[in-house]
């Protein structure tokens, strides 16, 4: 089977898609097959990777989520030989009204998903900043769910949401869904409040917290106008190194 992992926070900025696209790219470097999903109408993931989101317009999410194209016709190749992406644009933006009467409009997502079979040993799902539709979708098709925590003041504040509805989706629609871990983000060593934000995360849910932190780094913040992941930018920054060894906490977690 493949190995599904949503990231997801309904607050923005916290490193989601920096997260996604690194993460998956550093899977990749590390030989594993990945397929990275852009669940986010911004399409931020899919720029991210150098695709082009004008390019898409026929071949997206989308597309695939409502029927039109079969899922394996909007999977595109990367600059990195392992990891295909599915692109998003803002064609995104109307499935949640659209799907508003459709029954089991939660477990889109996963059925499409069901014809990858075996294809991938991992597909990172890259969510909106929302708990809306496609969120929804991501936490039922997924095995387990990545959280990027932003190592400032309102840290915490929303990660209870999140994690209730979490709950729900595992109590109602998903019993196999499991947290895969907390991942501290923007951590800045100088910072005392860093430091704060960090202890406290790690004393209140313990060993749910990923051992790797993800620094600020100024080249993973430009490597997405470049429309390459951090590996292929700058690989000797502080920023590729974490999220290499965020990879590598990943596969020795699944053997």
């Amino acid at each position: 089977m493949n190995n599904i992992i949503s990231i997801a926070n309904q607050k923005g900025g916290v490193g989601k898609t920096t997260t996604a696209i690194n993460l998956s790219a550093s899977l990749a470097a590390a030989e594993k097959k990945i397929l990275l999903i852009d669940g986010d109408s911004q399409g931020n993931a899919t720029s991210g990777m150098g695709t082009d989101r004008s390019s898409i317009k026929e071949g997206n999410l989308y597309r695939a989520m409502i029927g039109q194209v079969p899922l394996e016709k909007v999977i595109q190749p990367t600059a990195l030989p392992n990891l295909d992406i599915i692109p998003s644009n803002q064609d995104l933006i109307g499935i949640e009204v659209e799907y508003i009467d459709i029954e089991d409009r939660e477990k889109r997502l996963r059925r499409l998903l069901k014809s990858l079979d075996r294809q991938y040993d991992f597909i990172i799902i890259d969510c909106p900043p929302s708990l809306g539709f496609m969120t929804v979708n991501a936490l039922v098709a997924a095995d387990s769910l990545i959280v990027p925590l932003q190592c400032e003041y309102f840290a915490m504040e929303g990660l209870g949401y999140l994690l209730n509805t979490v709950k729900i989706v595992k109590t109602n629609l998903n019993p196999s869904l499991s947290l895969a871990g907390i991942l501290l983000t923007m951590f800045d060593s100088r910072n005392l409040l860093a430091h704060r934000v960090s202890e406290d995360v790690r004393k209140h849910l313990g060993d749910k917290v990923f051992k790797t932190v993800i620094p600020r780094n100024v080249r993973l913040s430009e490597s997405p106008s470049h429309g390459l992941p951090i590996i292929l930018y700058d690989i000797k920054s502080r920023g590729a190194i974490a999220y290499m060894e965020l990879a590598q906490e990943i596969i020795q977690g699944e053997s």
